[in-house]
């Protein structure tokens, strides 16, 4: 039994030897965050498209949500008879995020042109 135990030892200690022998963990590395949207996107044309939140504050009053997040900005702004999602990219490094996108719907949830939300919006 003795010899047996002796024999099957190795094979058993083997596995767990190599569990961490040699094993070298790479240093961890800053997740960087994801590209802004490309610069095509700052080349369309549409109401608000290229305005910065000090020009929408100015039209709309105080946003009713500001989400910031790593690479973009959320202003939202509703009065009732719409609401208003304005997206916000710093077009380069250091530069003031302007609008790329903008959503617009009835407060039950309908798409509307955002030309008309933002007149509507204007009118309070």
């Amino acid at each position: 039994m003795k010899s047996l135990r002796s024999a099957i030892m190795p094979f058993l200690i083997l596995p767990l030897a190599a569990c961490g022998a040699g094993t070298i963990v790479p240093p961890s590395t800053q997740i960087q965050p994801p590209p802004g949207p490309p610069a095509s996107a700052f080349m369309k044309q549409g109401p608000l498209l290229g305005s910065d939140a000090r020009h929408l504050t100015q039209m709309f009053g105080t946003p009713r949500l500001d989400i910031r997040e790593t690479t973009v900005r959320k202003l939202q702004f509703a009065n009732g008879r719409c609401v208003l999602d304005a997206y916000l990219y710093a077009p380069a490094r250091g530069k003031e995020p302007v609008v790329t996108h903008v959503d617009a719907r009835s407060p039950a949830g309908l798409d509307v042109d955002p030309a008309a939300c933002a007149t509507a919006l204007q009118a309070k």
